[in-house]
Order: C-alpha cells, then structure tokens, then sequence
C-alpha cells in the first residue's frame, strides 16, 4: 500500500465497526449474530462502552431509557419538534432541531449530576465520611458552579418525581444481585439527605439524578450521560412531532396568536419626514 493510500485510509479512524464489502461487525461482533440477539439497550451499550453489558446491565439501562422518553409540550425541546412541523418540516428536521435544545439547562441536569455523584465519590475515597464528603460536594458545587443542584427537586412535581423511586429500587435490586455496587444510589440519597436538613419539605431526587445513579453505577462518563438522555427523549420527540403530522396547524407559535407578547420599546413615534429633506437638499 503507498503512502499516499494509507494517509487516507487512517483519516478516519474507528474500534466502533469495521465495514467493508460483504462484512459488517460492530466492536467485532458480526451483525448477523447481533440481530435477534441483543436489545436494543444492549446494543447501546456496545457500541459506546465497547462490551456488551449483562442481561441485569441492560435492563438498568433499558430502564433509565424508558423513564425519560418525555416529559409532556410544555418541555422546550418538544414544543420545539411540534412548531417545527406545523413550519412545514420533515420529522428527521424537526427531531434535529428538539435534540440542538437540549443543552446545559434544559437536558443537561444528568451530565451535571454524575460530575457531582463522582466528586463526592473522590471525596469519599479521600477518607472523608459520605456525609461529610456529600456536604464539601454540594457546598462546593453551589459555590463555583449554580446555587442549583442538579439532580435534585422539580418544578412540576413538588411532592417528588414519580419516576425516581422506581428506578433506584431497581439500582438497588440490582445491587443485591452483585450486578452493580450500589454504591451511587448511597451517594444520591446522601445528596437528598443534606438538601432536606431543615426544610419543612425536602427537596426529592428527580428523573436526572436518578438516572445519573443508573449512570454512574454502569460506569459512564459524565458527558456520555447526556448523550443517553438525547438517545431516550428522542422517542418522546418523535412521538410528538409524528402526532403534530396528524393534526396539522401551521405556523404554530409558542402561545395561541391572540396572546401577544410583552413589548417594552418606546412608545409611537413619526419620521421627521421634512426635516430629513431639507437635510438631503
């Protein structure tokens, strides 16, 4: 092979698949052992972490997945999708521009909360107590980073989010089998535990940082855990951007056309037409 012919073929490099004329494997595995063999879940996993996870692995993952597809219209990111066809665009356009949505504030709480389960997690292999390991965390975090921590309380569902219990029971199933260390969902309910201290309501663990323990307990990078929670709402943005197909409307704004919106400008003013005349002259 010339020079020339392996510059290019090392322009792109990849362990993910190797592709080539009757040959297709992802990390190795050929594709035609892969269908009707692996979940999708499991096959998720493959192609990010590079094995595929045990039938217990997938399913933790599966149900992370399955519990933050959607959050209803109101969400930025699906009220987005569901504009963007009643603009005229195809479903794969109007998925694209839900998903640019979810940056750092709107679906970036997960990422966030796994940086602050493993910070504590150091903390805690420092030498410090969990608690006290917990309290330098959030301390810290609130300090440099936002009075807000993620993770953590919801607007919507004060009273606590539905979807966390059931997923840090099955963490904690999970653990009782060996399948992961359990040691995440200690830190997330530590986390909820200091925020509580002397709060007449406490501020309950929500989907991100519950998902973030399923996250942390698999071992991902704390930027891989956004690229799941795009991977999950994604369903959700599908679903309501299909849905918006079937019902039609056009051009359809954020609020119906006879709420308008505030305008703070100065009030009505005229052209001194003739004085720019003269001044033109």
């Amino acid at each position: 092979m010339t020079e020339d012919a392996t510059e290019v073929r090392d322009w792109w490099r990849t362990s993910v698949i190797e592709m080539r004329p009757g040959v297709i494997r992802f990390r190795g595995f050929p594709i035609e052992e892969l269908i009707g063999n692996v979940s999708f879940p499991a096959m998720i996993w493959l192609m990010v972490s590079g094995r595929l996870p045990s039938a217990d692995e997938a399913a933790l993952l599966e149900a992370a997945l399955v519990a933050a597809v959607d959050h209803g219209p109101q969400a930025p990111s699906i009220a987005a999708a569901r504009m963007a066809v009643t603009c005229g665009l195809p479903l794969n356009n109007a998925m694209a521009s839900a998903v640019n949505l979810l940056g750092d504030v709107h679906g970036g709480a997960g990422q966030q909360t796994l940086e602050l389960y493993y910070d504590i997690d150091q903390r805690a292999e420092a030498g410090k107590s969990l608690k006290d390991a917990t309290a330098a965390a959030v301390t810290d975090w609130q300090t440099k980073r936002t009075k807000f921590v993620p993770g953590f309380g919801h607007r919507f569902h004060k009273e606590g989010d539905p979807r966390a219990p059931r997923l840090l029971a099955l963490v904690r199933e999970a653990a009782a089998r060996g399948t992961v260390s359990g040691r995440f969902a200690e830190i997330g309910s530590a986390v909820e535990a200091y925020l509580g201290q002397g709060r007449a309501r406490p501020v309950p663990m929500n989907i991100d940082g519950a998902t973030a323990v399923i996250f942390a307990e698999l071992g991902c990078e704390p930027p891989l855990a956004r690229g799941l929670f795009c991977l999950s709402r994604s369903v959700g943005i599908l679903a309501h951007a299909w849905e918006q197909t079937q019902q039609g409307g056009r051009n359809k704004g954020p609020v119906p056309p006879r709420f308008l919106y505030t305008y703070e400008g100065p009030e009505l003013r005229s052209l001194d037409l003739q004085h720019q005349r003269e001044e033109i002259q």
